[in-house]
């Protein structure tokens, strides 16, 4: 776990400094535009080329040093912060310039985050795959704690200009940590039967699909999991706007709700290294899927943070589990050698299905329900009673929905054989 450890600590370091900088453009594209649409766009423009790069990402990660992938990707980040960064301080930055950067940063994350995942099988042995994946748990958790805390601090302090030159100190500490760390490749041997098989281009870039499509397990989880993150993300691409709306834009707010956020994962990580995960880790996904999806239900529901944040620490309390269990699920049933595509054309889905949740959140709570909440409407009689007709009250009838929907999905998971023998 020694070189593991340590790449980690080099990429939560980073990662809190990107989330430093999410935040930070968040309240600045809010202030600019008022629009859940803009900010839900900034997230699509950056699953935009990542379904387009999962195509071939597979087949890079596969065949070249990952390493240096890593390192290639952070830097490429590292330059779409310093672009920003000068475009601000000379007074030109535009809301479609984050656009452009989310989809530079997105494309590269993509394989940078597909080399970091399939080289965990080569540096750490399977009984600690869960563990592994509960660690990357707290790089997310534990810079959703420190990150929106201090930027939120900062953000009237010293601005956008101020919190970005920190986002890049932090990528060189994470590009550092690669560099003196050896990582080790897969084997190079292929079965004979499988150089055939993906002889054209055109087979070994279908591949990874194809894989999950002949075994019956992998394709229902492949299926479960979609529906799931559908509905997470529908209900996600318009959390930071609708708690914004609802709390007349109070950025300490947000803030506190984000870092408890990164509480909950982080006691969910901990405790899940600790604890090694269920048995059987299928279960432990679906429970995760259940319990997430009854803490946002609550969570949509509440107006204040007096119901806001116990219910986030609940729902972070589950993705650990959620994200290691099926993590590992994939893990233990993949070749090493053959992870790199079949794990791309896993993100591939997702992302597509994300992608696709993302851009219609925004314009289904700015053009439809928003404005069907706050006037005299079918739609309003029936939940105006639950909440509200102000700011915001479309969103969390958005949320609200999807959050039933990721609980639904959970239940009927423990009714499916596929994932039972899986």
């Amino acid at each position: 776990m020694r070189k593991f450890s340590l790449i980690w600590f080099g990429q939560l370091v980073s990662t809190i400094g990107t989330y430093m900088s999410e935040f930070a453009l968040t309240l600045w594209a809010w202030e600019l535009t008022g629009s859940a649409t803009a900010l839900a766009l900034v997230g699509f423009f950056s699953l935009l080329p990542s379904i387009f790069v999962s195509l071939f990402a597979g087949i890079i990660v596969d065949r070249f040093n990952r390493k240096y992938l890593m390192i290639l990707s952070d830097g490429m980040a590292a330059v779409s912060t310093v672009a920003i960064l000068v475009l601000h301080l000379t007074g030109n930055l535009a809301i479609w310039h984050l656009y452009l950067a989310a989809s530079i940063t997105g494309g590269f994350g993509q394989i940078q985050q597909l080399a970091y995942s399939t080289s965990i099988t080569l540096l750490v042995s399977p009984l600690n795959y869960t563990r592994a994946n509960s660690m990357n748990s707290v790089v997310h958790y534990g810079s959703n704690i420190i990150a929106p805390a201090i930027a939120g601090v900062l953000y009237p302090i010293i601005g956008l200009g101020g919190i970005l030159p920190i986002d890049l100190a932090t990528f060189v500490v994470a590009i550092a940590t690669l560099f003196w760390i050896r990582i080790p490749q897969p084997d190079e041997h292929t079965e004979q039967e499988e150089i055939t098989n993906i002889a054209i281009f055109w087979q070994e870039v279908t591949f990874g699909i194809r894989y999950i499509w002949r075994n019956n397990g992998l394709r229902t989880l492949l299926v479960i999991t979609a529906l799931f993150w559908f509905a997470h993300d529908l209900g996600g691409a318009i959390d930071e706007p609708m708690i914004l709306a609802r709390s007349d834009n109070n950025a300490r707010t947000l803030s506190a709700i984000l870092s408890i956020a990164g509480i909950g994962g982080v006691t969910g990580a901990v405790a899940l290294t600790a604890w090694g995960g269920t048995k059987r880790r299928v279960n432990g996904m679906l429970l995760g899927f259940i319990g997430a999806g009854a803490a946002k239900t609550v969570f949509g529901l509440g107006q204040s943070l007096t119901i806001w944040l116990p219910a986030q620490f609940c729902s972070s309390l589950n993705f650990p589990l959620i994200e290691s269990s099926e993590t590992a699920l994939w893990m233990e049933t993949v070749p090493p050698r053959l992870q790199g595509r079949v794990f791309a054309a896993n993100s591939l889905v997702l992302e597509l299905v994300s992608a696709i949740a993302t851009l219609i959140a925004g314009l289904l709570s700015d053009r439809i329900l928003e404005p069907a909440m706050q006037s005299d409407t079918i739609l309003s009689s029936l939940f105006v009673p639950i909440f509200g007709n102000g700011a915001g009250a479309g969103m969390a009838l958005l949320y609200v929905g999807c959050a039933i929907a990721m609980f639904l999905v959970g239940l009927v998971g423990f009714k499916l054989p596929q994932l039972d023998r899986l």
